[in-house]
This record gives structure tokens, sequence and C-alpha cells, in this order.
């Protein structure tokens, strides 16, 4: 489990690492077509970035090589905020004081039509809070159940499961699991999720291994920004992270996103750190050349025209027209919501700035459908 190789890797050592690299280490990196993880380090150190542009270049040459200009569109849907977790920046928090909705199958599937008369989106990703007593995997299966006659990849944003959980969804229609592990940090861990579930911080790092060991055909992975003050550290071990899952579980697709913390209503928690949109940036090129085929993921927490700019950069996977309250796009529009977007364009809108920018918005995930195409032959 990844656990225990995360153990060989102390946070400060690495963190002085990373502050030690200089402009030749980051020379070094940029001249190799493969980089390791001491590259990455440097790629994310404050020493790389008067080499930004030289980046992007790279980060642009890459993307279009493995991907060429396409960015893949995707929408979340909150089908409950019913949560026993108390982390201490979210607005799910179980102490907030809020009603707590769990959708019924009817009001599942006319969010479901609403969404489909938004675009035409085939990539759906299910969200809930973590509460399997009310909402747990009986209740994420029949939601993907309903979905099939909707979409074509689905994919799912839920509380950590066992293996054989994993492994029963997939036969749901299940094809993608995001689980973002907020921070690598063990020791601050436990500070941000005091209580509930998401406060085992084994169980949930090791669910990655648990995705993989059920033949999950994508899985996301990502840190929360704002969280540890060495941001750079825990996108460094989050790399990490990446390269043990591409080892063990190959067959597997992989995505990641760094999401910037934006206010909640559980308010109080202020971020202990801020990333500009240049060390975004710089982040996200740094991963690129890091590894060339992984999916790199924007949601709508980053502002409109950093993503419209950074699409022709080295994204490649983006959220339009997100709702993050449990049925936000037709039951409950004005519902509490999780978190605030920055983007609020129209899904229509963000394809029109995308196609502007020489993008080309890509509503369905094809290589998912063909996947299952060969597992049903091969029965």
């Amino acid at each position: 489990m990844f656990s225990e190789e995360l153990k060989n890797y102390d946070w400060e050592e690495t963190t002085a690492r990373i502050q030690a690299k200089t402009a030749d280490d980051v020379r070094r990196a940029l001249a190799r077509r493969r980089c390791d993880l001491d590259d990455f380090m440097a790629l994310v150190s404050p020493a790389a970035a008067p080499f930004l542009e030289q980046m992007a270049r790279l980060s642009r040459l890459y993307t279009e090589e493995r991907f060429g200009r396409t960015v893949s569109m995707f929408v979340p849907l909150y089908i409950t905020n019913s949560c026993t977790n108390s982390c201490v920046y979210c607005g799910f928090h179980v102490a907030n004081k809020m009603k707590r909705t769990i959708l019924t199958e009817e009001e599942i599937v006319n969010e479901y039509k609403a969404i489909k008369r938004l675009a035409p989106f085939e990539n759906l990703l299910l969200v809930t809070g973590e509460n399997p007593a009310k909402a747990g995997v009986p209740y994420i299966a029949r939601a993907l159940d309903l979905a099939k006659p909707y979409f074509s990849n689905l994919k799912i944003e839920v509380m950590p499961l066992a293996t054989e959980d994993y492994a029963s969804l997939r036969r749901h229609g299940m094809n993608g699991v995001i689980c973002f592990q907020e921070t690598y940090n063990r020791a601050n861990y436990k500070t941000y999720h005091p209580r509930g579930m998401k406060s085992d911080f084994e169980w949930r790092v090791n669910g990655f291994d648990r995705m993989g060991q059920a033949g999950v055909h994508s899985i996301g992975m990502g840190v929360l920004i704002g969280l540890e003050p060495s941001w750079r550290t825990d996108i460094t071990m989050m790399a990490l992270h990446l390269r043990y899952l591409q080892r063990h579980y190959w067959r597997t697709r992989y995505s990641v996103n760094f999401p910037r913390m934006r206010p909640s209503e559980n308010g109080g928690f202020q971020p202990n750190c801020v990333m500009t949109d240049r060390e975004l940036a710089q982040v996200t090129f740094a991963m690129r050349i890091f590894d060339h085929d992984v999916d790199i993921s924007y949601s709508t927490r980053e502002p409109a025209d950093f993503r419209d700019h950074m699409a022709t950069l080295g994204v490649t996977t983006m959220s339009a027209g997100s709702k993050t309250e449990p049925g936000g796009y037709y039951t409950y529009p004005q519902a509490l919501e999780q978190f605030h977007v920055s983007d609020e364009r129209s899904a229509r809108e963000v394809e029109a700035a995308l196609r502007r920018v020489g993008r080309e918005p890509v509503w369905k995930d094809w290589d998912a459908v063909f996947d299952r195409a060969v597992a049903q032959a091969a029965v």
C-alpha cells in the first residue's frame, strides 16, 4: 500500500530539498525528455519561476503530442450534502447548520434531464458527502443505474470505499473515481479532519490502491491548495503517488487536480497559503513535463479567463456550468453550496470560449466506451 512507501519520504526533508533547488537543476530537468521525481522538485521549486515561458512551451508541446487540441468536458452533480465529517474548510461540515438533502430517485432523474438540456454532456461526475449509513454504496449504485440512459461515462467522487465496493459499482456502470487526498502531510492531516471517516489518513491514502485492485478504469487525484503552507511539498507527494500507482496499476488512466481553496459557508478557516495564478501555471506545466500522459483537470473554482488560457498550455479536462449544491440544476437551485465557483459561465459559453482559443471541446469519453465494449465482448 502507498502509505508504506510514503513513510520513506520525510515531509520537512522533502520541503528542504525543493527549496534548495537551483537554476542549474531546473535547466537539467527541462533538458530531459522524461523527468524523475527529483526533476519534478526542481520544476515546482522557487528556482523555476524565471523559466515559466520555457516551461509553458514544453507543456504545450507535450500536451498537443498526446491529446491534440482537445479538452474533455464533464459536469459534476451533487446528489447529497449529508456528511458525518468535520473538515474545517468545508461547507458540508457536520456541525454546519444547513438543510441536509439526499435526492430521491425522481429528483436525480430530473437533474440528469436538466443537465442534458444545458449541453451534450456525456461525462458525469456524481458527488456526495460522506454518510455511508444514509447515502452509501446501494444509494450510489442506484444513482449510477439511473444515469445510464443519459450519460456514457460515469465517475464518482464519494467517501473512500472497500475494494469489493468499487468492483460492485463498476458493475453498475461506474467508470472512474475521483478522490482528493487534500494533503499528504500525515502529521497535520488530522488538524484539518478531526472527526469522521475522513480523519483516517491511512484509509484515505490507501483508497487509491483499492481502486486499482478493483480494476477502476480512471483514477483522479488531487490536493487542496491552501491547507499546507508548502503546496510545493504536497504536489511533490502527489507526483510520487502518481508514479507509484502507475507502476502497480498500469492499465488505469490517471488525472490530477490542484484546486485552490475558495470560501465556504463554514467560516473561520483561512487558507495557510495563497497560490498565485503564476504559481498554478508553474505547477501545471511542471506536471505536464513530468508526465506527458496524465489528464490535468481544472474545475470552475478557477477564473474563466485563466482557465481559457491554460487550456492552450496543458489542461486537458474541464468542468463547465457546475453547481456545487445538491440538486442545483433543477430541484434546489438556491441550496447551500459546498464552495463558491469562480467561472460562472454556462457550458455553452465555455465551449465557445475554448473554440475561440483554438481548442476542441469533447463531450464524450470515447476511450471509456471502447473499453466497455471490449469487456462486454469478452464475457
